[in-house]
């Protein structure tokens, strides 16, 4: 009689098991945002589309350089009465910590170099000249700004900013923050490449793919990492670069150091952390620009940060850096 109820309570227990498991729905949710794609996965039925097109809209409302009516926008046209808002602050803020600690390999201040060489919202420059990229490099450094009380102020009104570097990552986490407020803890939201993981799906660590940096246009799968609790960013030039008259590879990522749109001997950084994924977007950004053995160097001082360096080897063949 006793094994009989045990078995009884035993399997009352496994349906019930089941019920709940089944109550776990998936929702999925895509789109156009950023001048990009966005898809966002969460173990909930509740759909948050409007909310989270609300909040897409605040962060283009704050930080978006094709928005001429944005707080960003204004700044860079002089506009000295705005009063910017929590979500410039942090950026602003998260900035100047990875701008310091990159020794200004990262840099928000390069946005007319940025417009010159034709991958930002101003007017493009054709074939710029050393003096035009030096008279351009005078107003970079984003130790020629500052934020007090809400209200931005510059050397120069010759400083441009441009946030884009990060901004998708920063909107990734807008909406990862959005959905734990809403008590979920099981979620992947990636713009445009940029992730932020967090819990499992049905039990699972989330899975995501690092593309093999392809020149020929194709798409091809290097590696697959498991994110634990973690954002990853992905950067690379292999895909978005323009070709001057001389026959020479302009790409998008500008060294904030040198002035100069030349590629590094990476090919693709892929930056994880257990943390924003604003940090690793900007990360990966200046690794670009710092090339294969500074990033190493770097990530010595950084062993919070896990990267996969894909470059070009002596042998000019495809090699993975791991840490």
């Amino acid at each position: 009689m006793i094994k009989k109820v045990t078995l009884i309570i035993v399997s009352l227990l496994l349906f019930t098991s089941c019920k709940e498991e089944k109550k776990i729905e998936e929702t999925k949710l895509e789109g156009g945002v950023f001048g990009t794609t966005y898809h966002i996965t969460y173990m909930s039925s509740e759909n948050y589309q409007k909310s989270i097109d609300s909040l897409f809209h605040l962060v283009n409302k704050s930080l978006s350089t094709y928005m001429p009516t944005s707080d960003i926008s204004k700044i860079n046209k002089g506009d000295t009465t705005v009063v910017v808002d929590d979500m410039f602050v942090e950026v602003f803020e998260k900035a100047k910590k990875i701008y310091k600690e990159t020794d200004g390999y990262f840099d928000p201040t390069i946005g007319r170099l940025i417009d010159a060489y034709g991958f930002g919202s101003g007017k493009e420059k054709k074939d710029l000249t050393s003096e035009e990229i030096a008279a351009l490099m005078v107003n970079v450094g984003f130790d020629k700004v500052s934020l007090k009380d809400r209200r931005v102020y510059r050397e120069s009104e010759s400083i441009e900013f441009n946030v884009n570097a990060f901004a998708k990552g920063y909107g990734v986490d807008v909406v990862g923050r959005f959905l734990e407020l809403k008590n979920i803890h099981d979620y992947i939201v990636e713009i445009g490449g940029e992730i932020r993981a967090r819990g499992t799906k049905h039990g699972d660590l989330w899975k995501v793919a690092i593309e093999k940096p392809n020149v020929d246009g194709t798409r091809s799968v290097q590696k697959i990492i498991e994110l634990d609790n973690e954002s990853m960013a992905t950067s690379g030039n292999y895909r978005k670069y323009k070709v001057n008259a001389e026959g020479k590879k302009i790409v998008h990522t500008v060294n904030a150091k040198t002035g100069l749109a030349e590629e590094s001997n990476l090919l693709s950084v892929s930056v994880r952390l257990k943390g924003d994924c604003a940090d690793v977007d900007a990360y990966a950004t200046a690794f670009l620009a710092m090339g294969l053995e500074k990033t190493k160097e770097f990530l010595k001082e950084h062993p919070e940060l896990k990267v996969v360096l894909l470059y070009h080897s002596d042998t000019d063949e495809l090699a993975e850096f791991v840490n």
